[in-house]
């Protein structure tokens, strides 16, 4: 059974879609980029700043679900320029540990707003 997962600690929705939804015992999140759900605007700053605040949207929205990071098992993070990686990445360490998650990381022309990047991630209880 599928169940859609909510949380006012990350952005809102802004189309037909859910933050996350639940199938058995998988979390699947939307892609999440870098907006601050408290103001619903994009955090200033450059990738690592981008980075923390869209890492930080997962996190609210795993808690939601029950889970925490290190459920995560698998992530794609979307960047709009492959040259940020070095810093994405630093930042990205921060909140994974032994054993990470799997991950994609992939370039893009553009992403949402005009953000740098964007995660989703699908987690396991």
């Amino acid at each position: 059974m599928k169940q859609a997962i909510n949380t006012p600690q990350a952005p809102a929705a802004i189309g037909p879609y859910s933050q996350a939804v639940q199938v058995g015992n998988l979390v699947f999140t939307s892609g999440q980029i870098p907006i601050d759900p408290a103001t619903g605007t994009l955090v200033q700053g450059g990738i690592k700043e981008q980075t923390r605040r869209s890492l930080a949207n997962v996190k609210a929205i795993l808690e939601a679900a029950g889970l925490s990071m290190d459920k995560v098992v698998k992530t794609t993070v979307y960047m709009a320029d492959m040259n940020h990686f070095v810093d994405m990445n630093a930042v990205y360490a921060e909140y994974f540990s032994d054993p990470c998650p799997a991950r994609s990381a992939v370039a893009v022309k553009t992403l949402p707003k005009g953000a740098l990047v964007e995660v989703e991630v699908v987690a396991a209880q």
